[in-house]
């Protein structure tokens, strides 16, 4: 119910992202040459593939599937927990790990949740965002799709947790192959729902996917506690505590009129400067 309010609310803020102008994507007319050509491949190639993997496949399998890589990169969350100095929630994701690699048999089991080990989601983008880096221009990477300037360095701290990466050095490569292509068709797989809602619902597909991924971003960076806009030095010159010493007026009091030899006093609001 929470995804489906999210796009309801992505979709009215489209007419307001096509008009105005979005400092964050200065590569807009590449971006959406690639979004077309990554929209192209995923048609003729991974959607079919997935839907295909969904119909021979069960739920409980391809539960099974997406828990296996996602603790085969869980060590990329526990890497970027303590860089965000984030350290006891490392402690804890690395004893997740390592409790569903041994007793989940390989992670295909999430036997750590069911001990009270919660998961999360940590990448290197995140802790850059937590550092204080600004997101930068949002790119659209053949293949791989949505990212950003800030995000972009993450996939070398993806790439160096991945087992699948290491693996393939000593491995054979028929062994890792097959991996690695079922990895991507999964990730496609989880997809399926939201994609197909998007193209259903949304009036601009582009728009649709870079403020969902923005907005994701965000969410993540903050743990889903993002801050409010702050207002303006002027807006707090002239707030609520600025006329504390104004008197109420109340339209039932009776009004006298002042003393005509007397000047009317004139209120001066007090103004900061700095």
């Amino acid at each position: 119910m929470k995804r489906y309010l999210f796009i309801i609310l992505l979709l009215g803020l489209l007419p307001s992202c096509a008009t105005v102008e979005n400092d964050y994507d200065p590569l807009i007319g590449l971006n959406r040459g690639t979004d077309a050509f990554n929209t192209t491949v995923d048609k003729v190639s991974l959607k079919p593939i997935a839907k295909g993997y969904q119909a021979v496949t069960t739920k409980n399998v391809r539960n099974m599937v997406s828990n296996f890589y996602d603790n085969a990169t869980y060590l990329n969350t526990v890497l970027n927990d303590f860089l965000q100095g984030k350290g006891q929630q490392g402690f804890e994701d690395f004893g997740r790990f390592l409790i569903n690699s041994t007793l989940g048999i390989a992670g295909l089991a999430d036997v750590a949740s069911s001990m009270g080990l919660e998961k999360h989601d940590e990448d290197f983008g995140q802790t850059l965002g937590v550092w204080g880096a600004d997101q930068g221009a949002y790119i659209v990477y053949p293949f791989l799709g949505p990212n950003s300037i800030r995000d972009t360095p993450g996939f070398i701290t993806e790439t160096a947790t991945d087992p699948l990466f290491w693996a393939s050095l000593v491995v054979a490569p028929q062994v890792t192959i097959p991996f690695t292509v079922l990895k991507y068709i999964d990730k496609r797989s989880r997809l399926m729902e939201a994609s197909d809602m998007r193209d259903e619902l949304a009036l601009d597909p582009y728009l649709f996917t870079r403020e969902a991924w923005r907005q994701s971003r965000e969410y993540k960076i903050y743990d889903g506690n993002p801050p409010t806009s702050n207002t303006t030095d002027s807006e707090d010159d002239w707030g609520d505590d600025s006329f504390d010493d104004e008197p109420s007026f109340d339209a039932t009091d009776p009004v006298e009129p002042e003393p005509s030899a007397k000047p009317k006093p004139q209120y001066k609001p007090h103004i900061r400067l700095n």
